[in-house]
Protein backbone atom coordinates (compact mmCIF):
# COMPACT_ATOMS: atom_id res chain seq x y z
CA UNK A 1 0.00 0.00 0.00
CA UNK A 2 2.86 2.33 0.92
CA UNK A 3 4.46 1.62 -2.49
CA UNK A 4 1.17 2.49 -4.23
CA UNK A 5 0.91 5.88 -2.46
CA UNK A 6 4.58 6.58 -3.20
CA UNK A 7 4.06 5.88 -6.93
CA UNK A 8 1.03 8.14 -7.08
CA UNK A 9 2.97 10.95 -5.40
CA UNK A 10 5.84 10.69 -7.88
CA UNK A 11 3.42 10.69 -10.83
CA UNK A 12 1.58 13.75 -9.53
CA UNK A 13 4.87 15.62 -9.04
CA UNK A 14 5.96 14.90 -12.65
CA UNK A 15 2.60 16.13 -14.05
CA UNK A 16 2.82 19.35 -12.03
CA UNK A 17 6.39 19.97 -13.29
CA UNK A 18 5.30 19.43 -16.91
CA UNK A 19 2.45 21.94 -16.57
CA UNK A 20 4.77 24.60 -15.11
CA UNK A 21 7.37 24.19 -17.84
CA UNK A 22 7.63 27.49 -19.84
CA UNK A 23 6.27 27.32 -23.37
CA UNK A 24 8.95 28.06 -26.01
CA UNK A 25 8.01 30.82 -28.48
CA UNK A 26 8.20 29.33 -31.99
CA UNK A 27 7.42 32.58 -33.84
CA UNK A 28 10.00 33.45 -36.48
CA UNK A 29 12.56 36.07 -35.52
CA UNK A 30 11.71 39.44 -37.01
CA UNK A 31 14.26 41.09 -39.26
CA UNK A 32 15.98 44.07 -37.73
CA UNK A 33 16.07 47.49 -39.40
CA UNK A 34 19.19 47.94 -41.55
CA UNK A 35 21.90 50.43 -40.50
CA UNK A 36 22.55 53.81 -42.15
CA UNK A 37 24.82 53.37 -45.19
CA UNK A 38 26.87 55.83 -47.24
CA UNK A 39 27.71 55.38 -50.91
CA UNK A 40 28.64 56.80 -54.29
CA UNK A 41 26.74 56.75 -57.58
CA UNK A 42 27.12 57.77 -61.21
CA UNK A 43 25.68 57.18 -64.63
CA UNK A 44 24.26 58.52 -67.88
CA UNK A 45 21.60 61.22 -68.42
CA UNK A 46 19.38 61.54 -71.49
CA UNK A 47 17.61 64.91 -71.34
CA UNK A 48 15.42 67.23 -73.40
CA UNK A 49 13.19 70.29 -72.98
CA UNK A 50 9.45 70.21 -72.27
CA UNK A 51 8.67 72.10 -75.51
CA UNK A 52 10.17 69.25 -77.56
CA UNK A 53 8.56 65.97 -78.55
CA UNK A 54 10.24 62.88 -77.14
CA UNK A 55 12.51 61.43 -79.85
CA UNK A 56 16.08 60.31 -80.38
CA UNK A 57 16.81 63.50 -82.34
CA UNK A 58 16.39 65.76 -79.30
CA UNK A 59 18.06 63.67 -76.60
CA UNK A 60 21.12 65.34 -75.07
CA UNK A 61 23.51 62.78 -73.55
CA UNK A 62 25.17 63.85 -70.30
CA UNK A 63 26.10 62.33 -66.95
CA UNK A 64 25.52 62.50 -63.21
CA UNK A 65 27.88 61.62 -60.34
CA UNK A 66 27.93 62.14 -56.60
CA UNK A 67 27.36 60.74 -53.12
CA UNK A 68 24.38 59.33 -51.20
CA UNK A 69 23.29 58.25 -47.76
CA UNK A 70 20.58 55.62 -47.23
CA UNK A 71 18.63 56.03 -43.97
CA UNK A 72 16.25 53.12 -43.16
CA UNK A 73 12.96 54.24 -41.62
CA UNK A 74 11.53 50.74 -41.23
CA UNK A 75 11.98 47.28 -42.72
CA UNK A 76 10.46 48.38 -46.05
CA UNK A 77 10.94 52.14 -46.22
CA UNK A 78 14.07 54.30 -46.33
CA UNK A 79 15.07 57.90 -47.01
CA UNK A 80 17.91 58.52 -49.48
CA UNK A 81 19.34 62.06 -49.84
CA UNK A 82 21.91 62.53 -52.61
CA UNK A 83 24.25 65.29 -53.79
CA UNK A 84 24.98 65.09 -57.54
CA UNK A 85 26.78 66.93 -60.27
CA UNK A 86 24.01 66.78 -62.86
CA UNK A 87 24.35 67.58 -66.58
CA UNK A 88 21.07 68.42 -68.33
CA UNK A 89 20.05 70.17 -71.55
CA UNK A 90 18.68 69.32 -74.97
CA UNK A 91 19.63 68.65 -78.56
CA UNK A 92 17.85 69.72 -81.74
CA UNK A 93 18.51 68.38 -85.23
CA UNK A 94 17.80 71.46 -87.33
CA UNK A 95 18.21 69.74 -90.69
CA UNK A 96 19.33 66.39 -92.07
CA UNK A 97 19.52 65.46 -95.74
CA UNK A 98 20.81 62.52 -97.76
CA UNK A 99 20.97 63.14 -101.53
CA UNK A 100 22.47 60.90 -104.22
CA UNK A 101 23.23 62.31 -107.68
CA UNK A 102 24.79 59.82 -110.09
CA UNK A 103 27.77 58.27 -108.31
CA UNK A 104 27.94 60.95 -105.61
CA UNK A 105 26.17 60.86 -102.26
CA UNK A 106 25.98 63.97 -100.09
CA UNK A 107 24.84 63.86 -96.46
CA UNK A 108 24.32 67.05 -94.47
CA UNK A 109 23.40 67.44 -90.83
CA UNK A 110 23.02 70.52 -88.67
CA UNK A 111 22.26 70.30 -84.96
CA UNK A 112 22.08 72.57 -81.95
CA UNK A 113 22.91 71.57 -78.36
CA UNK A 114 22.30 73.18 -75.00
CA UNK A 115 24.30 71.93 -72.02
CA UNK A 116 23.32 73.06 -68.50
CA UNK A 117 25.24 71.95 -65.41
CA UNK A 118 23.60 71.77 -61.98
CA UNK A 119 24.32 70.69 -58.43
CA UNK A 120 21.27 68.56 -57.61
CA UNK A 121 19.99 67.28 -54.28
CA UNK A 122 17.39 64.50 -54.75
CA UNK A 123 15.49 63.45 -51.63
CA UNK A 124 14.04 60.03 -52.41
CA UNK A 125 11.66 57.89 -50.35
CA UNK A 126 12.29 54.23 -51.23
CA UNK A 127 9.91 51.31 -50.70
CA UNK A 128 11.03 47.68 -50.99
CA UNK A 129 8.41 45.13 -52.06
CA UNK A 130 11.24 42.56 -51.93
CA UNK A 131 14.64 42.45 -50.27
CA UNK A 132 16.56 43.52 -53.41
CA UNK A 133 14.04 45.48 -55.50
CA UNK A 134 12.77 48.97 -54.65
CA UNK A 135 10.70 51.81 -56.09
CA UNK A 136 11.34 55.46 -55.21
CA UNK A 137 9.85 58.93 -55.50
CA UNK A 138 10.61 62.39 -54.17
CA UNK A 139 11.65 65.99 -54.91
CA UNK A 140 14.92 67.11 -56.48
CA UNK A 141 16.38 70.55 -55.69
CA UNK A 142 18.95 71.92 -58.16
CA UNK A 143 21.22 74.96 -58.42
CA UNK A 144 22.49 76.13 -61.82
CA UNK A 145 26.30 76.39 -62.22
CA UNK A 146 27.02 77.12 -65.87
CA UNK A 147 26.22 76.05 -69.43
CA UNK A 148 26.76 76.61 -73.11
CA UNK A 149 25.01 76.57 -76.46
CA UNK A 150 26.79 74.95 -79.40
CA UNK A 151 26.06 74.30 -83.05
CA UNK A 152 27.56 71.74 -85.42
CA UNK A 153 27.20 71.34 -89.18
CA UNK A 154 28.61 68.35 -91.07
CA UNK A 155 28.75 67.68 -94.82
CA UNK A 156 29.89 64.21 -95.94
CA UNK A 157 30.49 63.60 -99.66
CA UNK A 158 31.04 60.08 -101.00
CA UNK A 159 32.25 59.45 -104.56
CA UNK A 160 33.68 56.16 -105.81
CA UNK A 161 33.89 54.76 -102.27
CA UNK A 162 35.91 57.74 -101.02
CA UNK A 163 34.31 59.99 -98.37
CA UNK A 164 35.33 63.52 -97.46
CA UNK A 165 33.86 65.34 -94.48
CA UNK A 166 33.63 69.02 -93.69
CA UNK A 167 32.60 70.22 -90.23
CA UNK A 168 31.84 73.64 -88.80
CA UNK A 169 31.33 74.19 -85.06
CA UNK A 170 30.63 77.16 -82.81
CA UNK A 171 29.74 77.60 -79.14
CA UNK A 172 28.96 80.30 -76.62
CA UNK A 173 28.45 80.42 -72.86
CA UNK A 174 24.92 80.84 -71.56
CA UNK A 175 24.31 84.17 -69.85
CA UNK A 176 23.63 83.30 -66.20
CA UNK A 177 21.36 86.32 -65.83
CA UNK A 178 18.90 84.65 -68.21
CA UNK A 179 18.69 81.42 -66.20
CA UNK A 180 16.61 80.67 -63.10
CA UNK A 181 19.30 79.58 -60.64
CA UNK A 182 17.03 77.33 -58.57
CA UNK A 183 15.12 74.42 -60.06
CA UNK A 184 12.59 72.11 -58.42
CA UNK A 185 11.88 68.72 -59.95
CA UNK A 186 10.04 65.51 -59.13
CA UNK A 187 11.78 62.15 -59.45
CA UNK A 188 10.30 58.67 -59.94
CA UNK A 189 12.44 55.56 -60.27
CA UNK A 190 13.25 51.98 -59.43
CA UNK A 191 16.34 50.03 -58.54
CA UNK A 192 17.80 46.60 -57.90
CA UNK A 193 20.61 45.54 -55.56
CA UNK A 194 22.85 43.20 -57.54
CA UNK A 195 24.93 42.46 -54.42
CA UNK A 196 24.91 43.76 -50.86
CA UNK A 197 27.05 46.71 -52.02
CA UNK A 198 26.47 47.16 -55.77
CA UNK A 199 23.15 48.24 -57.29
CA UNK A 200 21.58 49.59 -60.48
CA UNK A 201 19.07 52.44 -60.63
CA UNK A 202 16.82 54.07 -63.25
CA UNK A 203 15.05 57.39 -62.64
CA UNK A 204 12.89 59.92 -64.51
CA UNK A 205 13.09 63.60 -63.51
CA UNK A 206 10.32 66.05 -64.39
CA UNK A 207 11.25 69.68 -63.70
CA UNK A 208 8.48 71.86 -62.25
CA UNK A 209 10.30 75.21 -62.50
CA UNK A 210 10.70 77.36 -65.63
CA UNK A 211 14.46 77.40 -66.38
CA UNK A 212 14.25 80.97 -67.69
CA UNK A 213 14.72 83.84 -65.29
CA UNK A 214 11.89 85.74 -66.97
CA UNK A 215 9.19 83.85 -68.88
CA UNK A 216 7.92 85.78 -71.91
CA UNK A 217 4.24 86.58 -71.63
CA UNK A 218 1.99 84.14 -73.44
CA UNK A 219 4.57 81.32 -73.59
CA UNK A 220 4.45 77.89 -72.00
CA UNK A 221 6.89 77.06 -69.16
CA UNK A 222 10.25 75.71 -70.32
CA UNK A 223 11.23 72.75 -68.15
CA UNK A 224 13.82 70.00 -68.04
CA UNK A 225 12.96 66.36 -68.68
CA UNK A 226 15.60 63.71 -67.99
CA UNK A 227 16.09 59.94 -67.86
CA UNK A 228 18.90 58.63 -65.66
CA UNK A 229 20.54 55.21 -65.62
CA UNK A 230 23.39 54.47 -63.25
CA UNK A 231 25.22 52.33 -60.75
CA UNK A 232 25.57 52.87 -57.02
CA UNK A 233 27.95 51.41 -54.47
CA UNK A 234 27.13 51.41 -50.74
CA UNK A 235 29.87 50.95 -48.14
Amino acid sequence: MKKLFLGLAVTASMMTFAQETKTVNTDPIKKEKQPIRFGIKGGVNSSYFSEQKLSLDNQKIGFHAGVLVNIPLSQKFSLQPEVLYNQLGARSVISSTDVTTGATNVKTKSEYKTTMNYISVPLMIQMRPTERFYVEAGPEFSYYINGKNSGDSTISTTTGGITTTQSVSNSEDINKDNVNKFNLGLGLGLGYDITQNLGINARYINSLTDMRNQKPEGTEPLNHRAFQLGLNYKF
